[in-house]
């Protein structure tokens, strides 16, 4: 998928991260549960440097296009974060974190967040640059190639019909 065939085209998989960390309790509320904002900002991380590895740029999060809350995570859980980029348009990138909580003692998995962000690659002025393609090869990566693109057609028929194009 991707149009562009330049050899600095990535698959996915070549930029894909994953990470894991332990919910401790100063990241959780009285409940026992791990706050969304810790969450958000892990998310945050993962997606940044999935971005990174895959335009070797800085990059900056540009928005956050959605964020479901699905599973709680709770002290003691282990969350891991799978992030990979899903569509490159000029210098802007979409990366789907997909956030699974894990019981340490029986190995129990469950899917707790999903997010699509929103990053954009930077020169060494901090202006956006142009980001490699990406080459969406499996079935999968298509798929999320294609939901993506939509999603990006959709954010900008948003902007265009609230006057911010």
């Amino acid at each position: 998928m991707g149009t562009m065939t330049d050899d600095k085209a990535k698959t996915p998989s070549q930029s894909t991260v994953v990470t894991r960390y332990l919910v401790m309790p100063q990241q959780a509320n009285p409940q026992g549960t791990a706050f969304g904002g810790a969450i958000m900002a892990w998310i945050d991380m993962v997606a940044a440097m999935a971005a990174e590895r895959h335009c070797r740029t800085e990059v900056v999060t540009a928005g956050i296009d959605s964020m479901n809350f699905k599973e709680p995570v709770r002290i003691g859980d282990h969350v891991v974060l799978h992030a990979s980029v899903n569509y490159v348009s000029r210098s802007s990138m979409e990366v789907g974190v997909r956030v699974t909580r894990e019981d340490p003692v029986t190995g129990a998995q469950a899917v707790a967040t999903t997010a699509h962000l929103t990053l954009v690659a930077l020169d060494e002025n901090k202006r956006p640059t142009t980001a490699p393609a990406i080459l969406a090869q499996t079935p999968d990566e298509k798929r999320r190639y294609e939901n993506a693109r939509q999603r990006v057609q959709d954010r900008k028929e948003r902007r265009q019909a609230n006057g911010q194009a």
